[in-house]
């Protein structure tokens, strides 16, 4: 844990006490700070009490004296601007007090550290975790948190040796006030939590906030391969702070590093150069994951690494939980497990990955649903429907693919597997991808996962 200097006998307002919040008011307690937590769940409250004991006091917001509190930490799923800002935001804002989030606050509590910080729709928590394997492959000295595992608080101290390696939400970089990131990528940009930025022109503002305040001698790494990051390339270019450079799978990408013909190219210099098969790094199939590795390797060599230890790092990343995780295989069945899916585009790489898929599917729906999918229907032989999402994603089935109502994620499995291994299907998968939130039937995308996993353990037949 880091324990958060400059509020030492001040009060600090802590909002929200899942993972990051927790973790920030034991960070700010141990710094000194007069902690008053709250969350509006009286479970978590609960739990919370009995984890931080008598150093952090439970207060209620609507009984705080605003004028007397330094900073509200507010941790990164409680609104403060859409669809409206939770009550204790208002007062903190009425009585000037700085609202901050747990990633400002650990740039402030380690400022000689240095900071690479990964954002994007899609594809950020495989990327964040590949390059975090590749550095600490490398010998270096590094710590992966933020949106993707240990909450950033709750990271160990690392100094100016290490460098903190940060999957970043949309919502966390909103909370970001000072810190400027030493290597900052954007992968992609499609529509998603709209809800929480009014629209999409919210949603990329948010996204472009990590690209603030960099110095000249930092990194922007940009995927091209959408329009909304190609025209965000270009404005970063012609501003002309930090070095840009840009990734692509699908064209040359000119002073960046890019996908030709199933190999990985290095233009970073000149002239440009193959360096590598994608097909050596089996645990990460796909296009999506090719822009993964071509990202990955891009923030290696600019954070000093050679080529080859690049590469090595590539070549021996084990795989992510819950994103396309290889779970079992079943008398010749593939179990996958890409739970991580909780929106159509993130599904549909998964989709594009497979040919003969028993598809588990649904959730809390998001915005416009499956309906992008239909390109990738004829590769579904059948689709296994649970949840929140059953009624609208049958509705987009109808007629197009085989479905099943299942309800729950148990039912799904058992149906799948079963006709799965009953067709015998060449290069069959039994795929969870959900295309969905997970909040209608468990806390988290982990735990869904870990459920199919743990699920698909107790299947009869063949394991391997």
């Amino acid at each position: 844990m880091i324990a958060v200097p400059g509020f030492e006998r001040r009060k600090v307002a802590v909002l929200g006490l899942a993972r990051s919040g927790l973790a920030a008011a034991k960070a700010l307690a141990a710094g000194g700070a007069e902690v008053l937590a709250w969350d509006d769940s009286e479970k978590t409250r609960a739990a919370a009490a009995s984890e931080v004991g008598a150093e952090i006091s439970l207060c209620d917001p609507a009984q705080i004296q605003w004028c007397q509190i330094a900073a509200l930490m507010l941790s990164p799923g409680i609104p403060h601007s859409f669809p409206k800002p939770h009550p204790a935001v208002n007062a903190a804002r009425g009585a000037g007090v700085e609202i901050l989030g747990d990633i400002e606050l650990l740039g402030r509590a380690q400022p000689e550290a240095r900071y690479i910080g990964i954002t994007g729709t899609n594809g950020k928590s495989t990327t964040t975790a590949l390059i975090g394997h590749i550095l600490a492959a490398a010998g270096k000295t590094v710590a992966i948190g933020g949106n993707l595992g240990p909450p950033a608080l709750g990271l160990a101290p690392l100094g100016a040796d290490g460098a903190y390696v940060l999957e970043l939400s949309s919502f966390q970089l909103e909370l970001v006030t000072t810190l400027a990131f030493d290597i900052a990528v954007l992968l992609n940009i499609t529509p998603d939590h709209l809800d929480r930025h009014g629209d999409m022109a919210g949603y990329i503002a948010a996204k472009k906030r990590i690209f603030r305040r960099q110095r000249e001698d930092a990194t922007a790494i940009v995927g091209i391969d959408d329009a909304i990051c190609r025209d965000i390339a270009q404005t970063l270019r012609r501003d002309g702070v930090a070095r840009i450079v840009t990734i692509s799978v699908i064209e040359p990408a000119a002073g960046g590093v890019f996908v030709e013909h199933g190999r990985l190219v290095d233009a970073l210099e000149q002239p440009p150069r193959p360096v590598f098969g994608l097909a050596e790094a089996p645990r990460l199939p796909g296009a999506h994951n090719a822009q993964n590795a071509a990202t990955a390797y891009a923030v290696a060599r600019r954070a000093g690494l050679t080529t080859e230890q690049a590469i090595a790092g590539i070549r021996t990343f084990p795989g992510l939980a819950h994103r396309q995780e290889l779970v079992d295989t079943i008398d010749g069945v593939r179990y996958i497990n890409d739970s991580k899916a909780t929106n159509a585009d993130a599904t549909e790489k998964a989709l594009a990955c497979y040919e003969a898929i028993y598809w588990i599917a649904g959730g809390l729906p998001k915005a416009g649903g499956i309906t992008s999918l239909a390109p990738y229907f004829k590769r579904l032989r059948h689709a296994f429907l649970i949840g929140n999402a059953t009624g609208e994603f049958a509705a987009t089935l109808d007629g197009n693919v085989s479905y099943s109502r299942c309800g729950d994620l148990a039912t799904a499995l058992a149906a799948a597997s079963d006709r799965a291994r009953g067709e015998h299907a060449p290069g069959a998968v039994v795929l969870l991808s959900p295309a969905c939130a997970s909040y209608d039937q468990f806390p988290n995308f982990e735990v869904r996962g870990d459920t199919f996993r743990r699920l698909v353990g107790e299947l009869p037949g063949a394991h391997r």
